[in-house]
Order: C-alpha cells, then structure tokens, then sequence
C-alpha cells in the first residue's frame, strides 16, 4: 500500500513540474524577452525589472520598479508586444 502511495505521489510530481516547465516557454511568434523588457521600460515607464516570465495563456508577465519607488506588476502581449496591464503590486 506504501509502496502504490509514494509512486502515485512521485508520479504525480513529475507531471506538475513537468507542466510547469512547458507553462514558461514563449509561444511561436513572441516577441523575445529582451524586447519584452524594453517595452516595460520605454512604454510603461519602468526602471527595473525585478522579475518576467512566459505565461501559459500567451504575455510575458513580469515585477518592476517605476520612477516613484513603488513596485508594479506589468503583462506584455506575447504576439504583439503590446503592454496589455500595468497595476501596483
């Protein structure tokens, strides 16, 4: 019974980071990661980026720091690069 139980919850690992790891990978046709940030910068007014990442559902969503010292949390288009939420964290 131990033994069905730890290979049910180590199987059930892998596929959940398994998943994960495809959830963060740019779609066919995004705009790089580079650019992303470069958006975040020069159109949204951000002056570091702290954190970004690929999102399953098709942004680039990513943590900053504008001007003012406060942090917000930011979401570019993956397809067009268009900065699409741009709200404090």
């Amino acid at each position: 019974m131990i033994k069905n139980t730890l290979a049910a919850v180590i199987a059930t690992a892998t596929l959940l980071s398994a998943g994960a790891a495809l959830a963060d990978r740019p779609g066919a046709g995004w705009v790089t990661i580079e650019k992303a940030i470069e958006t975040a910068k020069t159109k949204a007014g951000y002056i570091e980026v702290y954190k970004i990442e690929a999102d399953n559902d098709g942004y680039w969503e990513g943590e900053g720091r504008k001007s003012d010292g406060v942090v917000y949390e930011f979401r570019i288009d993956g397809a067009s690069g268009n900065v699409i939420r741009d709200q404090k964290d």
